[in-house]
């Protein structure tokens, strides 16, 4: 797990990247500085995007909770789920978009694309 990285992990950020660019998609930023470190950032249309992995941020679907020392991976993903809840009601507040895709969602890029960009056209209106 000590190899797992925290940000521009292959099988979320730099995929949700290649979809950007395949779909034509524009004015995302990344490392913005706000609340909860969201992945990526929409600042003109005030959208703040998570790519949540799976494992770390408990699927319902495709989470598999390692055999080893089950009490704590409970925990520590347990706390997980918890800020991001958190975090996202914060963002709220201060007046965000929050947008969160699951890593497995982008097996189909294409769905994504046109769920983000209908909210950004939604955004431009």
């Amino acid at each position: 797990m000590a190899a797992v990285r925290g940000h521009g992990n292959r099988t979320t950020e730099l995929k949700l990247i290649a979809v950007f660019r395949a779909y034509g998609i524009t004015g995302w930023r990344r490392s913005q500085r706000i609340v909860g470190k969201p992945d990526f950032v929409f600042r003109r249309e005030r959208i703040a995007l998570f790519v949540d992995g799976c494992f770390w941020h408990g699927c319902k679907r495709h989470l598999r909770m390692p055999v080893g020392n089950r009490g704590y991976w409970r925990k520590k993903l347990a706390r997980n789920v918890a800020r991001d809840s958190a975090t996202t009601r914060e963002l709220k507040k201060a007046g965000w978009r929050v947008v969160r895709v699951w890593e497995h969602s982008l097996r189909k890029p294409g769905k994504v694309a046109e769920r983000l960009k209908s909210l950004l056209s939604d955004c431009s209106e």
